[in-house]
């Protein structure tokens, strides 16, 4: 009778058959994505032509530099405090009440359209006219509105 097989052996592939096959691979690979290369291909012409592209080369060679110069622009004083400022001001701004703010950005529009048309008039403002201007529902809630605000902004600082 004959002996079972126990052992299988596998055809060992040489270097160039490695080869042959990966560049088959990227043959077909090709094939499938023609448009794709041929478009990525008119980019890269684009970027050489224009400059761009030895540009971002010789950002990328000096990446090292070009690393330690950003870090040392990012701790200068005058950045860092802009950061923390802005950072103040997202914090505070998160505290505030939306439709409040909406409604202030809104009035504060309609206020700077007012403005700008008697800017256009150029006419003179007496001290009369500031007294009767009191009387006027919408100036004398703009000033009771400025007064609490800087009520509250006074109370703030005290704290």
């Amino acid at each position: 009778m004959a002996q079972p097989i126990t052992k299988i052996v596998h055809p060992a592939r040489t270097e160039k058959e490695l080869q042959e096959q990966s560049l088959e691979a990227i043959l077909t690979d090709l094939a499938k994505s023609g448009d794709g290369i041929r478009e990525m291909i008119r980019l890269l012409n684009e970027l050489h032509e224009s400059g761009i592209l030895g540009s971002v080369n010789g950002l990328v060679e000096a990446k090292e530099k070009v690393a330690g110069i950003a870090v040392e622009q990012l701790l200068r004083p005058q950045i860092t405090n802009a950061i923390n400022n802005m950072m103040a001001a997202a914090g505070a701004l998160s505290e505030t009440n939306p439709d409040m703010t909406k409604k202030l950005m809104g009035a504060l529009g309609s206020g700077l359209e007012k403005a700008e048309k008697g800017l256009a008039a150029d006419e003179k403002v007496g001290i009369f006219d500031l007294l009767k201007a009191l009387k006027d529902p919408d100036i004398n809630r703009a000033i009771g509105f400025g007064l609490n605000l800087l009520k509250g902004v006074g109370q703030g600082l005290k704290e």
